[in-house]
């Protein structure tokens, strides 16, 4: 995944009062484009490392795409960390829009909740 498919979503994401943490090419092309993000090693790189990070309770939403093997072997542990601390974890650009576009929702107020069946009538 091109690492400039992100820029959006982590914009959106400074804008609403999040602090970035990446790794290290991920901040430098992020960096690149203005945003203020703190780098952090990959676990394959050393201590202290994104997985640390999480334990210790200073990440509390993971955006992870992979590409090449090291990467999906990284993506284990920061995957399991993230499920084992109940930390919000997405692996598509997609699904971090998404994410993001609901928390910018939440930011304009409460979500109602409505049952599929009110939207269709009954025969």
């Amino acid at each position: 995944v091109e690492q400039t498919l992100l820029h959006p979503a982590a914009k959106r994401l400074k804008s609403l009062g999040f602090d970035l943490v990446a790794t290290k090419g991920t901040a430098d092309d992020l960096t690149a484009d203005g945003l203020d993000v703190e780098p952090i090693n990959k676990v394959q790189d050393g201590r202290p490392h994104c997985v640390d990070a999480m334990i210790n309770g200073e990440i509390q939403l993971v955006i992870n795409t992979t590409a090449g093997a090291a990467a999906i072997e990284d993506s284990y542990s920061i995957r399991r960390t993230a499920l084992t601390n109940s930390i919000p974890y997405y692996t598509t650009i997609a699904g971090a829009e998404a994410c993001v576009g609901a928390i910018e929702a939440l930011g304009r107020g409460g979500l109602e909740v409505t049952p599929l069946q009110a939207y269709f009538k009954s025969s």
